[in-house]
C-alpha cells in the first residue's frame, strides 16, 4: 500500500489565554491519500480551521502551540522545517483555499499583481511570463474574459468569482496537496455547485489530493471520498463518505445529518427542523467522560465518566462511543 500525501499523528495544538494554556485539538490522527478528497466536518468552533492552519504552520505562534504529534508530508515531518523551508513549501507543494476571499485577497493590488507573485516566488519567470500563466489559470478556472480580469481589484469581482481566483491562485504552482477551507461558504447554491465541479475536475488532471474543511454534509456527499467528523477538538467518526452518511455510528454525527433540511419536509403540518440542542463547549469548559454527553439524546451514565476509546470495524470504519453499533 503506497505512503498517504499526507499523514497527521496525534497532533495537540492548545492556546496560551488569560485563563491559562487551553486545548483546542486533543491528538487527533489522519491521513489523506493520494488522488482522495477527504472531508473535515463539524459544527463551527469543533478545531477544524485551526487543525488545517496548522498543516501549514500559519496558526500565530504564540499564542498557538503545536505541543505534540507529527505533520509527514512525503515522509518530512513539517514541524522541524525552518521558516524559509516552510515558506518554499506553502503554495508551491500544499496549497490553500482560505475561508473568505474577500479578506483573504489584497484589496489595494490588483488580481494580475496578487496572482504574478506566487509565480515570481516559486518558479524562474519573469514578470510577463507570470502574468501570462496568471490569464491561463484565470480561463483554466473558468473565468471569463480572464486578461481583463488581472486588472481588476477584488472589489470589482462578485463572490463567485473571487473564490474562482483564489482557486487559481492556490493552483498556480501544481500542488500535490489543496487545503480549501469552507469554499463555497456565502455562495448561492448554483456557484456552489459550479464551484464543486471545478475542485473535482481539477483534481482528476492534476493527479492532487484535496482536504476539504466544511460544515455542509451536501458538499461531502457530493465531493468526497472519506468523512472525518470533528468534535470539541476530536475526531469521534471517520470512514468511507457513502457509508458513513447513510449509518452514522456516532450520536453526533447522526445529529448532524438529521439537522440537513429536506426537501418538501417541512409541508408537512407541525414539521419541524430538527437540531443538535446546545453549543459546541468552549475550551475552558470542556465537559468530563464524552464531550458530547450534554448534547446527547442517546446519553448514558458512563459517558458523563469516561471518555470512549476510539473503535474501529473491519470495513474502515471508525469512532469513539460508548453505545454498540445499531443502538442509535
Amino acid at each position: 500500500m503506497p505512503s498517504p500525501e499526507l499523514d497527521i499523528q496525534n497532533l495537540k495544538i492548545s492556546f496560551d489565554t488569560p485563563k491559562g494554556k487551553l486545548t483546542a485539538v486533543n491528538g487527533i490522527s489522519f491521513h489523506l491519500n493520494q488522488g482522495e478528497t477527504l472531508a473535515l466536518v463539524g459544527e463551527s468552533g469543533c478545531g477544524k480551521t485551526v487543525s488545517a492552519l496548522s498543516i501549514l504552520r500559519l496558526l500565530p505562534e504564540p499564542p498557538a502551540e503545536i505541543s505534540s504529534g507529527k505533520i509527514l508530508f512525503s515522509g518530512q515531518n513539517l514541524l522541524s522545517l525552518n521558516a524559509k523551508a516552510l515558506q518554499d513549501l506553502r503554495g508551491r507543494s500544499i496549497s490553500m483555499i482560505f475561508q473568505d476571499p474577500m479578506t483573504s485577497l489584497n484589496p489595494v493590488l490588483t488580481i494580475g499583481e496578487q496572482m504574478a507573485e506566487t509565480l515570481l516566488r516559486h518558479t524562474t519567470m519573469n514578470r510577463q511570463e507570470a502574468l501570462q500563466k496568471s490569464a491561463d489559470l484565470l480561463s483554466r478556472v473558468e473565468l471569463p474574459s480572464a486578461k481583463e480580469k488581472l486588472k481588476h481589484y477584488p472589489h470589482q469581482l462578485s463572490g463567485g468569482m473571487r473564490q474562482r481566483v483564489m482557486i487559481a491562485m492556490a493552483l498556480a504552482c501544481a500542488p500535490r496537496v489543496l487545503i480549501a477551507d469552507e469554499p463555497t461558504t456565502a455562495l448561492d447554491v448554483l456557484i456552489q455547485a459550479q464551484i464543486l465541479e471545478l475542485l473535482e475536475n481539477l483534481k482528476k488532471e492534476n493527479g492532487m489530493s484535496i482536504l476539504i474543511i466544511t460544515h455542509d454534509l451536501g458538499v461531502v456527499a457530493e465531493i468526497a471520498q472519506r468523512v472525518l467528523v470533528m468534535y470539541a477538538g476530536e475526531i469521534v467518526e471517520s470512514g468511507p463518505a457513502r457509508a458513513l452518511l447513510d449509518n452514522p455510528l456516532h450520536p453526533y454525527t447522526k445529529g448532524l445529518i438529521a439537522s440537513v433540511p429536506k426537501l418538501g419536509a417541512l409541508n408537512k403540518k407541525g414539521a419541524r427542523l430538527e437540531e443538535i440542542p446546545g453549543n459546541v463547549p468552549s475550551l475552558d469548559q470542556r465537559p468530563s467522560g464524552c464531550a458530547f454527553h450534554p448534547r446527547c439524546a442517546w446519553a448514558i451514565e458512563k459517558c458523563k465518566t469516561q471518555k470512549p476509546q476510539l473503535r474501529e470495524t473491519d470495513n474502515q470504519r471508525q469512532w469513539s462511543c460508548h453505545l454498540e453499533p445499531g443502538s442509535l
